[in-house]
């Protein structure tokens, strides 16, 4: 296992090198001038002048780049221009918001995909089968933003069940935390779940349809039983790589979500840098984000062998 996992984060190194190339090139080809975000549209040219050169903005951008990756690679991301804040704590601030948010979201995309998709492939055909597959359609095509208006509009305005938006910390009130984040994990589960669903159904028909299913249902086994033990076991790769897959998109939809909402997480800290030109805010923020597409998919290949022993490394 150890060789295995030196061998994946050796290949990893180097497309992490140009994606740090492809970050640094993207941010600075925003239009707008930083020391604005510093100054303000009032400052002189003088003031101008000293600020590019106090932030090394005057130097090439391969020098630029070259100071940066440098600072990278010892763990400082730089300082905000708009706020001088670190950083690096503001990322540690703001990624549990979007670690929970991610993590409810594929509990809720989990617990509505995987039993929908079981029940549209046994009774492939059916009424269920075809409602499952309406509703998992339905839920795709929903933009992010459209869905959380919709679910403000119904247990915030006319319900009055869930507040709108605001954040609490978990750790400092558990059940408000939950009651904060239940509507922004259910939109971009719902919308999760539906891929789920059509990946657990598409998985599960292809099982069924195998000799050892027949031999199993022939011993007399309960339906139960063989859909779980020996059907869902099997089909599990597909559907673990579609939720490894799909990390990218779930980190997507919760910049929108968490602008919405208003949540203070990695997502709304990245809309706000772009807005405001703060290059160190938004090459930090999605470095991490790749980080963590990497690390996702490395945990993936791994639950492979988890779930199927066949599976060697």
């Amino acid at each position: 296992m150890l060789p295995y996992l030196a061998k994946k984060l050796a290949q990893m190194l180097p497309v992490a090198f140009f994606v740090t190339i492809i970050v640094f090139a993207l941010t600075n080809l925003l239009p707008g001038d930083p020391t604005v975000t510093i100054l303000g549209e009032q400052a002189s040219p003088e003031q101008r002048a000293a600020v590019r050169i106090e932030y090394g903005l005057d130097q090439p951008a391969p020098v630029r780049y070259v100071t940066w990756l440098a600072r990278v690679a010892q763990g400082d991301f730089g300082r905000s221009l708009r706020t001088r804040e670190d950083v690096g704590a503001m990322l540690a601030a703001r990624i549990p918001v979007t670690l929970e948010l991610g993590f409810l979201s594929i509990l809720i995309a989990v617990a509505i995909g995987m039993p929908a998709g079981i029940l549209a492939a046994r009774f492939r055909g059916s009424l269920i089968d075809v409602a499952a597959s309406l509703i998992a359609m339905s839920s795709v095509a929903v933009p992010y933003f459209w869905m959380g208006v919709l679910l403000i509009m119904l247990f915030s305005l006319k319900l009055g069940w869930l507040p709108p938006s605001g954040h609490i910390r978990l750790l400092d009130d558990p059940g408000g935390n939950l009651t904060l984040m239940v509507m922004p994990a259910l939109t971009i589960g719902t919308a999760f779940a539906a891929l789920v669903m059509r990946q657990t159904r598409a998985s599960m028909l292809q099982v069924l349809s195998m000799d050892y299913i027949r031999t199993a249902r022939a011993k007399g086994l309960s339906e139960r039983l063989v859909l779980v033990r020996h059907a869902l076991r099997n089909a599990l790769i597909p559907i673990v790589t579609v939720i490894g897959l799909q990390i990218g998109a779930l980190l997507g939809g919760a910049v929108v979500t968490e602008t919405v909402f208003a949540l203070p997480g990695l997502g709304r800290m990245l809309v706000d840098g772009i807005f405001q030109r703060d290059f160190p805010v938004i090459q930090g923020a999605i470095l991490f984000i790749v980080i963590a597409v990497f690390a996702v998919n490395l945990l993936t290949d791994l639950l492979y062998r988890a779930f199927d022993p066949r599976v060697k490394a």
